[in-house]
């Protein structure tokens, strides 16, 4: 009998089956798993947690934030939200799948294949514990799945490109049928335009793309060949940014990601809802929306809604994001109908999009955008307010604070 108070929804941890393959700090990484006995669809939800790429980076990591390099505190079962959710009103497409999460305890974005040599040292292994799970899931029904889908958040969502074509070639190992499709959510960044600090490794404040470079070496850090192919040698940290990495994958993949993302923006040292924003700042938060929105042109599957956010398929409230009217719940589905109708030779249906990016150019101006809060009072601000409250003297940028903020809102919203 079920203990009080245990709902059948959660995900049970299991431990993996290869105790060789550890987290960082060599407890023994796993995966939370809802199993759905009836279904032949897979969801594997890889998390997110940047990175540390140095002892002191690691050190204070481990001091900071252990649950992301040891297992050593991880609870019994987990609650699924969002597109992990099995309740059909909070996720009506996937909530019956098999529904697997893989925390995140490797540091290396999920591209290690490094053992430590003696125990202070950490181990980074994020790219072996993918391959372990898939391994100890294949006897539980996934050699029998018709759909994997390997999504992840943030620093998961590059994961999720890093090791799709691993897992791909691995399910068919295994005599697998599954067709392998990827779900990236806020892991697609540009590289930074902060002045490169040649002392980057002493310091704690690296570009991505420093930590990346000085990380990959202490990570034995692998990327998929396709793009590897391109690079020299010590250039493999491109293989991170997702516009130089998606045209080399041939797995299909669904990229998700707020226009304005506030982990690409503290990146520049910009904090949303902070002290200050400068002109400069905000000129390049206007910059960052078309940066994106270019690198973006390509993507056969997306969703972009111009907002200032960051990760969206855990929140429960993801159904309520929208861009031209259409969920992101709706436009996966259309993704998945177009893949079907083209494995069969059928047209795909019409009316049906999932190329979904927002055209009206401000953050915040789609209507459907999760709120900005003051992070002193927790209060709900617009943007104008914010940008008040961050000092930016509107007249000077072209914004005049008396106009009709419900006017602004009509002019900024046109489109979106």
């Amino acid at each position: 009998p079920r203990k009080a108070g245990q709902q059948t929804d959660d995900m049970r941890l299991h431990f993996l089956k290869n105790n060789q393959v550890t987290c960082n700090d060599g407890t023994a990484a796993g995966f939370y798993l809802k199993e759905s006995k009836g279904s032949r669809r897979w969801l594997v939800f890889l998390e997110g947690g940047w990175c540390c790429h140095s002892k002191e980076t690691c050190n204070s990591r481990y001091q900071n934030i252990p649950r992301l390099m040891s297992s050593s505190g991880w609870p019994q079962t987990k609650r699924g939200t969002g597109i992990l959710s099995s309740r059909a009103e909070e996720n009506p497409h996937w909530y019956n799948a098999n529904i697997v999460f893989i925390p995140y305890c490797s540091s290396d974005v999920w591209s290690g294949t490094r053992t430590a040599p003696a125990p202070p040292e950490y181990s980074f292994m994020g790219s072996l514990i993918i391959r372990e799970v898939i391994k100890d899931l294949a006897p539980k029904g996934m050699k029998q799945a018709k759909v994997v889908m390997l999504s992840g958040s943030s620093a998961g969502g590059i994961g999720v490109m890093l090791n799709i074509e691993r897992v791909a070639g691995q399910l068919s190992q295994l005599g697998a049928d599954a067709q392998v499709r990827g779900l990236v959510d806020s892991g697609w960044f540009l590289e930074s335009k902060q002045q490169r600090s040649p002392d980057c490794p002493e310091t704690i404040s690296c570009s991505p793309e420093d930590s990346i470079r000085i990380g990959l070496r202490m990570w034995n850090g692998v990327v998929p060949d396709g793009c590897r192919q391109l690079y020299k040698p010590g250039e493999e940290w491109q293989c991170f940014f997702g516009h130089k990495l998606y045209s080399t994958l041939t797995s299909p993949v669904f990229v998700v990601q707020w226009l304005f993302d506030e982990e690409q923006l503290k990146v520049e040292n910009i904090y949303m809802g902070g002290q200050s924003l400068s002109e400069e700042q905000w000129q390049y938060i206007q910059n960052l929306g078309k940066e994106i929105k270019n690198s973006l042109q390509d993507v056969t599957a997306v969703f972009a809604p111009s907002c200032l956010s960051h990760t969206v398929i855990t929140k429960s409230n993801w159904l309520s994001f929208q861009v031209r009217g259409i969920s992101l719940s709706r436009a996966l589905h259309c993704w998945d109908r177009s893949l079907e109708a083209t494995r069969n030779n059928r047209t795909p249906a019409r009316g049906c999009p999932f190329h979904l990016v927002d055209t009206c150019q401000w953050p915040q101006c789609n209507p459907t955008c999760p709120a900005l809060l003051d992070w002193r009072t927790q209060q709900e601000l617009t943007l104008l307010q914010m940008l008040v409250a961050m000092g930016l003297d509107l007249q000077k940028v072209g914004l005049d604070p008396q106009a009709d903020t419900h006017f602004l809102a009509s002019i900024v919203s046109t489109g979106g």
